[in-house]
């Protein structure tokens, strides 16, 4: 078993060094065939292992590769941990990813890079298995920065397009703020317990549940501080409220990497990381209560900003964003195994939502706008099914008391539920009445989505026609018209078409085409999950075999008992009022987008205070270009022109170097050349030296 899972987590780096190192001397088929390959492999192993944790007995165990770092009484080793968190990872990730890697083979059919886009896939997977199998912070760490190297890279694929740099780049900083708090708060474990090892540390917190730091004469609990820190990391990985604003630029990279790093992989990390350390935050009950706070405010506030947007992947970008808030609050009220059942639920029906749109654009020759869809589901009817299973399923869907219901029914309402169990402390109730408001948005915004693109009008061919016929760019019209982001289309470029380095409007003269079977097969299969994946699984992750299957993956404090106490509400309202908000959601966008379509377009038109507010996603990219960006530039310029310039330069090597030259501009004014000069000057030293031999001895 332990060779198995060694194979099962380095089979995709050696995908990435083939593919990497030799895609040009192999070709495009090989190196995508030598990657995909590995990639169903690693797959085939993670189910294998979780199988046989769940069903075959299976204990927990670690293997160690090789020594990292050994430095004192400071030890670190590459290890694979293998427990039921690592193992369910184990299968989000490599599905996820060999499904990617397949989808890929006709998304990205015409791009002339494809080895290193599919290299690039690989290396992100390998660094993602490196993280969930990790045995120790440093790993992690490792882990965490090599996801974060890997997603720039795919950000940033098409590095001609400025607008994929700059991605790039804002999401490669902004998650270096939330690393250096990770840091911060790996340091702090290894101050108070002398070791990063995860089987080392756990049994030592409790000790320390009173250890407490002083700071400005004030007292603060040590084991908050080291959560607290550590939670900040989680927020940039996973685009929490705050750190969120380089998840919608990201959308700049390919879809299948939209569908690989923000449906199941590198933003659930730091969800996994919070359910890893839960021995640590059931003793940090201050930062527990701002994971809960922090997780509930993302969710209302990535939701209300996804019903505004008209870019297709936007959309579904902020979805993942208010779905890891839920996540993360389920985890702040202590029900680890709840958000990590909608992880686990989550990757399935979100990377069948990116895929779908990835289809969608790809059968619509690179349009993103959703105004310049509709009436597509007779032209994509395998797409328009998929992404209907995956609306069902995200929405949760379901009918209480029963198990009838899609994936996100079975995870997102056990974690509504939690958070009731939890209402008792006010970041409880806070968390279970925005969860109920976050899933009406969620099920208005998605339906929207369904809508716009599926259902009414062809607004393609208007598109189109208005083209031909005044031969000029149509999306720019759309966006002064609708307030579009110009960021995303007022060039009317999507990732597809700059990857091509052609212009998409003559994609119009063509009828929307459904995606060739390698694209369908993904979603097929994705699709199966979002409908089964929530019925099949909930008895192991928060059913009656939950204590067994999750062992001590993860720990509870004496006094957390939410998910025993979840599942015995008496409150009938409680397990209702998730299902009446989703339909309420439902009818809204169906008499908005079917019923009334004029109806949301004069609104948008109007450009009211509220519409403009929630475009613009609550300003917060204006906010940080004026305040961080601005203001460092300006701490720059400081350093640099005053600073450096003026007053280290000036007065340091420049100063002393322009006192040489104005001395030696002086000096060598005395150098004339004439003989009577220096005679002259003679004679006056003569003279001035027997001036002062005569007045010596006259003293």
């Amino acid at each position: 078993m332990q060779n198995l899972v060694t194979i099962l987590v380095l089979a995709p780096l050696l995908g990435a060094l083939v593919a990497g190192l030799f895609g040009r001397k192999i070709g495009d088929i090989a190196s995508q065939a030598v990657t995909t390959g590995l990639l169903f492999l690693s797959c085939a192993l993670s189910w294998y292992t979780f199988a046989q944790h769940t069903w075959g007995g299976l204990e927990p165990f670690t293997v160690k590769l090789l020594d990292f770092i050994n430095i004192g009484t400071f030890h670190s080793a590459w290890s694979i941990r293998i427990d039921a968190l690592s193992a369910t990872m184990l299968i989000v990730v490599t599905s996820v990813s060999s499904l990617v890697h397949l989808y890929s083979w006709g998304y990205m059919a015409e791009d002339p890079s494809r080895p290193r886009f599919f290299a690039y896939l690989s290396l992100f997977t390998f660094a993602m298995l490196m993280l969930v199998t990790a045995a120790d912070f440093m790993q992690l760490f490792f882990g965490w920065e090599g996801v974060g190297l890997a997603s720039y890279l795919l950000i940033g694929f098409w590095f001609q397009k400025d607008s994929a740099s700059s991605a790039a780049i804002k999401a490669f900083v902004v998650n270096r703020v939330g690393d250096f708090g990770f840091a911060l708060g790996i340091m702090t474990i290894y101050w108070m317990f002398g070791t990063i090892n995860f089987h080392e540390l756990f049994p030592l917190i409790a000790a320390k549940a009173d250890t407490s730091w002083m700071f400005l004469g004030h007292s603060f609990s040590a084991l908050d501080l080291a959560a607290f820190l550590l939670f900040i990391g989680a927020m940039g990985k996973s685009a929490q409220f705050f750190l969120h604003t380089w998840l919608p630029d990201a959308m700049e990279g390919p879809t299948p990497v939209s569908a690989l790093i923000h449906a199941a992989t590198m933003v659930t990390a730091g969800v996994y990381m919070v359910c890893l350390l839960s021995p640590l935050f059931e003793y940090a009950p201050v930062a527990k209560m701002i994971v809960t706070y922090i997780g509930a405010i993302t969710a209302i506030f990535a939701a209300s900003i996804g019903f505004t947007q008209n870019d297709i992947k936007r959309v579904i970008a902020f979805s993942t964003c208010s779905q890891l808030g839920y996540m993360f609050f389920a985890a702040g009220v202590g029900a680890y195994e709840a958000a990590m059942f909608h992880l686990f639920t989550h990757a399935f029906f979100k990377a069948l939502l990116f895929l779908g749109a990835g289809s969608v654009i790809h059968g619509m020759h690179h349009e993103q706008d959703m105004r310049h869809m509709g009436g597509l589901a007779k032209y994509l009817p395998v797409t328009y099914a998929a992404m209907t299973i995956g609306t069902i399923a995200i929405t949760g869907l379901g009918i209480p008391y029963t198990q009838i219901g899609f994936a996100g029914f079975f995870s997102k309402d056990m974690i509504i539920e939690t958070a009731w169990a939890a209402h008792n402390t006010p970041q409880g109730m806070f968390a279970f009445v925005i969860g109920i408001l976050a899933a009406l948005l969620t099920a208005f915004y998605s339906w929207r989505l369904a809508f716009m693109t599926f259902h009414g009008k062809k607004h393609w061919e208007a598109a189109h026609d208005d083209h031909q016929a005044h031969g000029h760019d149509d999306h720019a019209h759309a966006a002064v018209a609708h307030a579009h982001d110009d960021h995303a289309h007022a060039h009317a470029h999507d990732d597809h078409a700059h990857a091509h380095g052609h212009d998409d409007h003559h994609g119009h003269a063509h009828t929307p085409h459904e995606s060739p079977i390698v694209m369908l097969i993904p979603l097929i299969v994705l699709s199966i999950g979002a409908v089964a994946a929530g019925f099949v699984f909930a008895p192991y992750f928060i059913g009656d075999h939950a204590h067994a299957f999750w062992g001590h993956a993860i720990q509870h404090g004496p006094h957390n008992h939410v998910l025993h106490e979840a599942h015995h509400i008496e409150e009938a309202w409680v397990k209702w009022a998730p299902l009446v908000v989703t339909l309420i959601g439902t009818a809204l966008a169906v008499y908005f987008y079917l019923l009334k379509p004029a109806l949301p377009k004069a609104m948008a038109a109007r450009k009211g205070p509220l519409y403009t507010f929630l475009y613009n996603k609550w300003f917060f990219d204006e906010l940080y270009q004026a305040t961080f960006v601005k203001g460092s530039k300006a701490l720059g310029d400081l350093f640099w022109k005053v600073l450096d310039v003026k007053i280290i330069d000036g007065l340091g090597p420049n100063g002393a170097a322009w006192t040489a030259l104005k001395s030696a501009q002086r000096l060598v004014k005395t150098q004339t050349g004439y003989v009577y000069h220096y005679a002259f000057v003679m004679f006056l030293g003569i003279a001035g030296l027997l001036t002062w031999v005569v007045f010596g001895m006259a003293r």
